[in-house]
């Protein structure tokens, strides 16, 4: 599971990492695995984030069972290729940062296993799969797919500016939702909305959990967090971002047409956000880890709250 020995050779804090080389990726060729671990590809959980926020907009809003689960698979696909490309543009961001954090020292960028032109090349290869997947959907999804780049682009820079990244990185994963539910009825409306502001405060929220893992290790290398903001204050903090997540999912499904069934489904995910409050022990890193990776159920029981309530 650890790539690295006590401290790691290039100067970490200290052991800690997340990188998994193990399983399926281990099996690929050894000139291949650099990329799938530079894609995150041993880390599925950023890709399910990424995609569960469009879920949600077909659950509510795809006019059939068809259209729903061409645009699911359209969109998981679109997932994993954007997630990749957004991870490869934040370790070349990050290269230098990462190599002083035990977390993040052996990314392939960090570790010299991907030289910076070797993942630009990658890079335009993601882009141009990502390309060509917009293309399957509508005009209105083409601006919206053009206009996510921009927090793409400046999510690795928020770190050194602000407080509050995980606010960029919210308005980066939450994205799939009005593409979602442009792409399901080729309009944005109050719905829409409503559910792109519930996907922002979860993300914000999850993200924030996730960034305890490496506090310590920020506050040395200089990097800004809500994690770092909020400390030991960090329970009410999620408290106000999963209450303002349950409201706006309620007031989408309220615009949406969501049937009465929908608002005791929601009561599910509900209790699963309010569990991770109160489990959260901000000095234990795997538990944060399990903590942020328990939000696929949540966004998942989400979707499925949406389809009840179209029952």
């Amino acid at each position: 599971m650890d790539m690295r020995g006590s401290g790691g050779a290039n100067g970490a804090v200290n052991s800690y990492t997340d990188i998994r080389a193990r399983g399926w990726v281990a099996q690929l060729p050894d000139r291949w695995q650099p990329y799938a671990l530079l894609m995150r590809l041993d880390r599925p959980i950023g890709s399910w984030l990424l995609f569960l926020p469009g879920l949600w907009a077909f659950a509510l809003a795809a006019p059939g069972w068809a259209e729903g689960v061409w645009l699911a698979a359209l969109f998981g696909l679109g997932s994993v290729v954007m997630r990749g490309a957004g991870c490869v543009v934040n370790d070349l961001w990050d290269r230098d940062l990462d190599r002083k954090v035990s977390r993040t020292a052996e990314r392939p960028l960090a570790s010299g296993a991907v030289r910076p032109k070797q993942a630009l090349a990658f890079l335009g290869l993601l882009l141009l799969v990502g390309l060509a997947i917009l293309l399957q959907l509508n005009p209105l999804c083409w601006l919206l797919g053009v206009v996510s780049l921009v927090p793409v682009a400046l999510y690795p820079l928020a770190k050194r500016v602000t407080d509050y990244p995980q606010a960029v990185l919210g308005l980066t994963f939450s994205w799939a939702a009005p593409m979602g539910y442009a792409a399901a009825t080729g309009r944005l409306d109050g719905a829409a909305l409503a559910l792109y502001a519930a996907a922002f405060l979860w993300i914000l929220g999850y993200d924030t959990i996730y960034a305890h893992q490496d506090r310590e290790d920020d506050a040395l290398v200089g990097v800004r967090s809500t994690a770092r903001r909020f400390g030991e204050n960090t329970a009410p903090f999620l408290l106000a971002c999963y209450a303002g997540t349950v409201a706006l999912l309620l007031l989408a499904g309220f615009l949406g047409g969501a049937g009465a069934l929908f608002y005791p489904a929601l009561l599910l995910p509900a209790l699963v956000l309010g569990w991770q409050i109160r489990r959260l022990d901000i000095h234990d890193r795997a538990l944060c880890l399990k903590l942020f990776q328990r939000n696929r159920e949540v966004g998942l029981l989400v979707a499925l709250a949406f389809l009840i309530g179209r029952l």
